[in-house]
């Protein structure tokens, strides 16, 4: 009896045993795999942050590199000045060495590249490890570690398009907005413009007034990430797509006729307009499209299961963090079982309490672009040396398929039809064929109903090479004012480039 309980004490000893060296082995192997994870991948958002304090030390070793953009435009410099010898070599006591940040676009490129004083921010945040760290000739480094003269930290190449940035931020004319465009195949931003806008070369001079007298206009705010808008009639994509997935074999034959108001069949009180009114009489689902008729949409919202739109809404990245590296906003959606008539109706035709970025439409139209997958956004191309010898190449896309290629196609033709027959007429005569969809958001701001014009699109259609978002704060119609904005990005990209 005295045997078998010490066999069995044994047994449950080495089996403690065994445990213990199972938990230490993992936990060893999985310090390992993190450790080949942060030297691989995540060294260098850890070494770029503005609040590591070894920055510091890079700081005195190094001068700030310069940001391209991807058609060789320099966006942002560090000048320097060094007046502590004299012509003769002598010591100059009241010399100094001084560095100056320059951003040769000013207000046109402010919220995208950024700034690198007071914090950092846009690409300025983004690429601060490889524009801090220097791969120039190693003799010339020690040379200048000798000499205690900083050497000429890397450049970075963006996805930013000067040109095409230029044209961006000057089609939004006199108003407040924003206008972003991506490549739908590789997710390069190449335009990322944002009004009101701030002159980066003067913002420690001007910060109490930008953040003080200012504040209202909040023109440090990178509207096409960060900003936050009622989507408007832009947001029946994601209500198309849902009726799609719910009558996958029978969309063809939603059937409507628009009066040029919707009133719901258990309250009368619950009305929705189609814009001024308009009545568009018989309707499939592609002419509710087409002529952004809110009564049809009204009408789908009562009827869609709400659980099913939540999760399509979920899956097409709301409430989420958008992926792309520099600050965005989550876009917000709150649609629940719970949610009445009314809210229904109005989230249908993008009012309620929806809430979408720029960045968030652009990425549903480039996924539409391409067949449904998703090449998520990216601002970095390349790191080179001071020399211009080429470090480190920012060519991988990473995806997402956000829908099938089936629904993509559907949703894609639907879009082709605003521009062909629709409401971006504006978009119909041009020299290629584009696809998209207007918005206009009707919001209230300092007591007073404004309305916040939209568009998103691609172009061309057959074959798109870029993808566009616009927002026109306190505009008039998405197809009056914010696909003019778009048509100059589409003119300029395509034909004039």
């Amino acid at each position: 009896m005295a045997n078998r309980n010490s066999r069995s004490g044994a047994r449950k000893s080495n089996k403690n045993i065994i445990g213990f060296v199972y938990f230490f082995s993992l936990l060893f192997f999985a310090m390992i795999g993190y450790m080949i994870y942060f030297i691989g991948w995540g060294s260098g958002d850890l070494m770029g942050n503005a609040y590591n304090p070894r920055m510091e030390v890079f700081n005195n070793r190094f001068v700030r590199g310069a940001i391209i953009s991807s058609d060789g435009q320099v966006l942002a410099r560090t000048n320097v000045s060094d007046t502590r010898k004299n012509s003769d070599g002598s010591d100059n006591p009241d010399g100094a060495y001084t560095e100056t940040r320059e951003y040769p676009f000013g207000e046109t490129f402010a919220q995208a590249v950024g700034y690198s004083t007071k914090g950092k921010t846009g690409v300025e945040a983004l690429a601060n490890f490889y524009l801090m760290e220097s791969n120039s000739n190693p003799v010339v480094q020690v040379v200048n570690e000798i000499t205690e003269t900083k050497s000429q930290g890397d450049n970075v190449i963006t996805t930013l398009d000067a040109g095409l940035q230029k044209v961006a931020y000057e089609a939004l004319g006199e108003h407040n907005g924003a206008v972003i465009a991506v490549n739908p195949k590789t997710g390069e931003v190449l335009a990322m413009a944002s009004k009101p806008s701030y002159d980066p070369n003067s913002v420690v001079q001007d910060w109490d007034y930008i953040v003080n007298e200012r504040s209202d206009e909040a023109p440090l705010l990178n509207r096409c990430t960060q900003g936050l808008y009622a989507p408007g009639s832009t947001f029946k994509i994601v209500m198309a797509l849902e009726y799609i997935r719910e009558h996958p074999n029978d969309y063809q034959n939603f059937e409507f006729h628009c009066n040029g108001a919707y009133h719901d069949e258990e309250n009368s009180d619950y009305v929705v307009h189609c814009y001024s009114g308009e009545v568009h009489g018989s309707e499939d689902l592609k002419a509710a499209f087409t002529y952004s008729c809110n009564s049809a949409f009204a009408k789908i919202g009562t009827v869609i299961d709400k659980s099913r739109l939540a999760e399509t809404a979920e899956k097409l990245l709301f409430n989420q963090e958008l992926p792309i590296a520099v600050s965005s906003s989550k876009s917000r959606f709150n649609v629940t079982e719970s949610s009445g008539t009314w809210t229904m109706m109005q989230t249908a035709i993008g009012q309620g309490e929806t809430m979408m970025s720029p960045l968030h439409e652009v990425i549903l139209a480039s996924a539409i672009a391409n067949k449904g997958v998703l090449a998520k956004p990216k601002l970095l191309k390349q790191v080179q040396s001071a020399e211009g010898n080429v470090v480190k190449v920012f060519d991988d896309t990473e995806t997402e398929q956000l829908m099938t290629e089936s629904e993509a196609t559907i949703l894609g033709s639907f879009m082709r039809s605003v521009v062909s027959e629709g409401t971006a007429s504006k978009l119909r005569d041009a020299e290629y064929e584009a696809a998209g969809k207007t918005g206009s958001a009707e919001v209230v701001k300092n007591g007073e109903t404004i309305t916040n014009a939209w568009f998103t699109g691609f172009a061309p259609y057959n074959d798109p090479e870029i993808a566009v978002c616009v927002v026109v704060e306190e505009g008039e119609t998405g197809g009056r004012t914010a696909v003019p904005v778009a048509k100059e990005v589409f003119d300029y990209w395509i034909n004039e480039r």
